[in-house]
Formats: structure tokens, C-alpha cells, sequence
């Protein structure tokens, strides 16, 4: 049997961002996958308070230089990639001037939620999945970590499921505590629109909150864990209601065998449905 592909797409891996739950989580869920036998990609936004000179941040030429139309505008995408080397892991990161050049992550200096969150996550989304498609790598488990990636879902079951490098595709939707109070525009649902994504598969993202966007990244998931002790407890009363795995919280010593056995499990269910 080959081995599986796993691909993890983050909002958060230390040490490009300062260190968080999540962040944590970012840069050793993949080492320790990999050292389980499975092959691994990652990937997080450039956020413009990446250091590239410290972390030695390069563009990929070959893997740059496509535009994705965001709501009738074209924004070119740019591949950088950096190496962990005590891990032999590398991280893809999506880059673009318009969305990923300033110096802060998701707030300005004045605390403001920047108004473009929405297409920035878009643009991710979608980055992250066009980058995939040109290395030519399927990956079996596609496990999304924070806000940022859960536009991957919808997309993946919907606008890209015809293409054969993710036909097969799970996605697996981790929970953390990373709400915010601040709704997204009230064109998000329409900015989301894409080729075989219809009317009902945009219904929690008629209000743009962050509770909503995690519903739809549910929905579209094949399973869900519980990253963080502390969830948003109308998602907790959500995923209560669901007819899908759900993997409780893992404590720091236990979590990546945790993932590893339901990434597996995951696995054993398509084999046996395709038998």
C-alpha cells in the first residue's frame, strides 16, 4: 500500500508566527506525521510579519505567477517556501501584495479587523489548491487548522471535486478558539461563488460570522477534531447534532498518534466503501 498524503493548511506555524496553541500545533502535527510514514505538505498565508530574511523565505518561480479573480478583480499569486531542517519539512506559504504585505496578521494597529478578511481567506483557499494542483499531488487527508482555511472545504467538495487529485480527498476541519466578533462583508457569499458551488452550499455565508463560516466548514468536512479545550460553545452544540467522526480534544503528549489513528480510520472507510 502506498503512503497516504496528508496536507495541512494552517493559519499558524511558530517560528514564523509567535508561539500559540495553534501555531504549536502547525509546526509539530506535520513533522510527526511524517515520521509516522505518511507524506506531508503544508502550507500558511505569508502574513507580512513573517521575518523572510531570519526564517530564508524564497519564492518559487514555477509555482508562481497565476491571478485569481476575487470579486472581478485579478490578484497574482505568489509562492514562497522555507525549511524547517531539524524537521526535514517544508512550508509552502501564499503570498500577494494586496492581501499579505502589511505588518500584522488579522487586526491593524488600531485593533480594527481589516475589511478584506474575507477575500484574504478566499484567496488562500484557493491558492493553496491551485499551488497543489501544479505540484501534481494528491493528497488523502486534507486537514485545515483555524478561519483562515475553512473556505478549503466547500471548495474541495464542490468546485474541485471532478479533479482527480482530490476526488478521493477527506477533509478533516480542526475547532480551535479563534473567534472574532466582527462579520465579514454582506457580498462574502457571492465572493465565495465559484463554478459548481449552487445556492444552498452558500447559506452560513449569507452572514459572514465566524460561528457560520466554521458551520459551513463542518458541513463540508468528512470529519472533525476538537483542537482547543476552549470552542465556541454554539459550535460545540453544532458538532453534537452531526452525523460524522468527531475526535475530542487531545492533550500536547497525546494528540498526533490521536490524529494519526483518525486520519487512518478515515482512510479504512473509503477502501472498504470502494470495495
Amino acid at each position: 500500500m502506498k503512503k497516504a498524503n496528508v496536507l495541512f493548511v494552517t493559519q499558524e506555524i511558530i517560528p514564523y508566527l509567535d508561539d500559540s496553541h495553534m501555531g504549536h500545533i502547525g509546526r509539530f502535527l506535520p513533522q510527526g506525521i511524517q515520521e509516522r510514514g505518511k507524506e506531508i505538505r503544508t502550507f500558511m498565508p505569508r502574513f507580512g510579519n513573517i521575518n523572510e530574511r531570519r526564517n530564508q523565505l524564497h519564492e518559487v518561480i514555477r509555482l508562481s505567477g497565476m491571478n485569481l479573480i476575487i470579486d472581478d478583480t485579478d490578484h497574482p499569486l505568489i509562492i514562497k517556501v522555507a525549511s524547517i531542517q531539524s524537521a526535514r519539512m517544508q512550508i509552502y506559504f501564499i503570498d500577494n501584495e494586496d492581501y499579505f504585505q502589511r505588518k500584522s496578521t488579522f487586526w491593524d494597529k488600531n485593533e480594527k479587523f481589516f475589511k478584506d478578511n474575507d477575500e484574504r481567506a478566499i484567496f488562500f483557499s484557493r491558492g493553496v489548491l491551485e499551488t497543489v494542483k501544479k505540484l501534481g499531488w494528491s493528497p488523502d487527508i486534507i486537514h485545515c487548522h483555524g478561519w483562515m482555511s475553512s473556505l478549503l472545504p466547500v471548495y474541495i467538495k464542490r468546485a474541485f471535486r471532478d479533479n482527480p487529485l482530490f476526488t478521493d480527498s477527506k477533509v478533516v476541519v480542526s475547532i480551535y478558539n479563534d473567534d472574532f466578533e466582527d462579520s465579514f462583508s454582506k457580498e462574502f457569499a457571492n465572493k465565495v461563488k465559484y463554478d459548481g458551488i449552487d445556492e444552498q452550499d452558500l447559506k452560513h455565508y449569507k452572514k459572514g460570522t465566524y460561528v457560520n463560516i466554521m458551520k459551513a466548514a463542518i458541513d463540508f468536512s468528512d470529519g472533525v477534531i476538537i483542537g482547543h479545550p476552549d470552542i465556541n460553545p454554539e459550535l460545540r452544540a453544532y458538532l453534537s447534532k452531526i452525523d460524522k467522526p468527531v475526535l475530542e480534544y487531545k492533550t500536547p503528549e497525546e494528540y498526533i498518534e490521536a490524529y494519526d489513528e483518525f486520519y487512518d480510520e478515515l482512510l479504512v472507510n473509503v477502501v472498504l466503501a470502494s470495495d
